[in-house]
């Protein structure tokens, strides 16, 4: 949805912020182009006045072996115009101590607009853990530093509940949330798939999403990132969206519970 409409959907439904994505996952990905399109970034801005739902997360931040932190100049500011606080940052440089640099480097480029810096991990990126995230992060030493924590990639690396527990307050700003399959695919190609064409409402798939809740500290924000090109072409984004949010609050409150599954 165009963010002015998913504003709106967002009061109707009962979120309490959204999330933009104002660069493309991969080239030729979908995208709002918030940080080209002044009018589009004018209405948007309106439409947040207008109902009170704040813009949380923007993304994607991809941090290459070429990077150069002007390539972002336009991207943060469209960022910090939307008053976000979170900017999602992936690593595709393989060359860990090059990409801790450029990390460190975007961080101090956003810390300017009022933004962390929020690495996720994915097994099929050159931080592909919990435990590499926090090992940038931390080396980075930027204040504004964080790690991302989706329930995709943690339930499809290596990672354990008690990795996500180990993991700073402080260094946290949102986690993401989803459900898929239990059965863990074998190659990248089948990992994005799922990613980003697959996801299922939490509580629909395999993973202990109750456990990860349990890890995480009580008070984080909780992110809903579910998308699915069969399911939400049929049912629509409102239905989609009603589904979404209630099947997280049933993990949560299983969570609370003790549950390990609901």
């Amino acid at each position: 949805m165009a963010p002015p409409d998913a504003l709106l959907l967002a009061q109707k439904l009962g979120y309490q912020a959204i999330g933009v994505r104002i660069a493309p996952a991969a080239p030729g990905g979908d995208f709002s182009p918030l940080a080209t399109d002044p009018g589009l970034l004018r209405e948007t801005i309106r439409r947040i006045d207008d109902t009170g739902i704040p813009v949380f997360d923007v993304e994607i931040a991809r941090l290459r072996a070429d990077f150069e932190v002007d390539q972002f100049a336009a991207f943060l500011e469209a960022a910090g115009k939307l008053k976000a606080r979170a900017v999602l940052v992936a690593g595709d440089d393989p060359d860990e101590a090059r990409l801790t640099d450029s990390f460190a480097q975007f961080c101090r480029a956003a810390t300017s607009y009022g933004l962390t810096a929020d690495l996720e991990f994915m097994p099929w990126t050159a931080v592909k853990n919990a435990e590499a995230a926090l090992r940038i992060v931390t080396k980075a030493g930027e204040p504004n530093g964080r790690v991302l924590v989706d329930a995709l990639h943690a339930a499809r690396s290596a990672t354990t509940l008690n990795d996500i527990a180990a993991l700073p307050r402080h260094l946290l700003s949102y986690a993401q949330l989803c459900d898929a399959p239990a059965r863990i695919p074998t190659t990248n190609d089948e990992l994005i798939h799922t990613a980003r064409c697959a996801r299922l409402v939490p509580g629909e798939g395999g993973i202990d999403l109750a456990g990860i809740v349990s890890a995480l500290p009580d008070d984080l924000p909780l992110s809903l990132e579910i998308p699915n090109d069969e399911w939400l072409p049929r049912l629509g984004a409102e239905e989609w969206g009603r589904r979404a949010l209630a099947a997280a609050r049933r993990v949560v409150a299983a969570a609370a519970e003790g549950g390990l599954s609901v």
